[in-house]
């Protein structure tokens, strides 16, 4: 791994030359050109899932890959009110009529832990794959071991069980077909499965390995970084956010609340008052 730079070393030697810079793009003049490849190749040859990948990764995927990822950038089109980014882009962009901008950022600022991102099965994943290589453990003994220290402090396990998909989740059921099909369902998304197997046995649950456990498997699988698997599902996620603002500006209740009627609650101290000799 590169070292990082600090702003005092530059203040310190006075040399600014490598401040900024990147690898991503070079552009002038009439030339725009991707990790290398020039822009009118990519428009020309690629697919939007290709040149994602490519932009991330810095190298051309292979047509299995590039099948794979496109399979998991049209899995989190939009889950309709059963996501929080939809109604959080929907609440914003009820008070902003004027650009649908608003909204969008809304809706992307929702991925996290508890929704949208696979990072943590992701982490999850990664460390179930270093400890199977550092104490030379067998795929079934790793996730043993997994799934009793998860169990045993009662911590979930992320990328098992969805509340509304309580059997299957037909987005991960999906992109797991595709993934096997593919060539790009080995060592690692194996070992998640026998967590999930190791699970079902130790918690007598049959809950469903969801759609951030199989994107944390395959997106794993094509290197993608944890940090980098939640862009791609922000990527993911965004057409369902513009139809929603669009439509919310459009067709929706400007400047959306939450009454009474909706659930809305008040649950703190009764009527009280100030003392006169406060």
């Amino acid at each position: 791994m590169t070292p990082k730079r600090r702003l005092g070393d530059y203040y310190k030697t006075g040399d600014w030359s490598d401040y900024w810079k990147t690898s991503v793009s070079e552009t002038y003049q009439g030339v725009l050109r991707i990790r290398g490849y020039p822009i009118q190749e990519i428009v020309k040859g690629l697919s939007y899932a290709e040149s994602l990948f490519l932009t991330i990764k810095g190298e051309l995927p292979t047509p299995a890959q590039g099948q794979v990822l496109n399979a998991a950038i049209v899995s989190l089109l939009d889950h309709q009110f059963v996501s929080s980014h939809a109604p959080a882009a929907r609440f914003v962009a009820s008070a902003h009529s004027e650009s649908p901008v608003p909204g969008i950022a809304a809706g992307i600022l929702c991925a996290g832990m508890h929704t949208i991102s696979p990072t943590q099965a992701a982490l999850l994943l990664a460390q179930a794959c270093d400890r199977m290589k550092s104490e030379r453990l067998g795929r079934v003994e790793t996730a043993r071991r997994i799934v009793d220290e998860h169990m045993s402090a009662k911590e979930y396990i992320p990328g098992i069980g969805h509340p509304t998909h309580k059997e299957f989740d037909p987005r991960g059921e999906a992109l797991m077909e595709v993934a096997k099909a593919n060539g790009v369902w080995s060592e690692a998304s194996l070992l998640y499965e026998e967590i999930h197997n190791q699970f079902t046995r130790r918690s007598g649950k049959s809950l469903p390995i969801n759609i951030d456990g199989v994107l944390a498997c395959v997106l794993t699988e094509m290197g993608f970084t944890p940090d980098e698997m939640v862009g791609i599902a922000i990527t993911a996620i965004l057409p369902g956010i513009i139809a929603h603002v669009n439509e919310e500006i459009r067709e929706g209740v400007p400047l959306r609340i939450i009454s009474e009627e909706l659930g809305s609650q008040y649950v703190g101290s009764a009527e009280r008052h100030i003392p006169n000799n406060r």
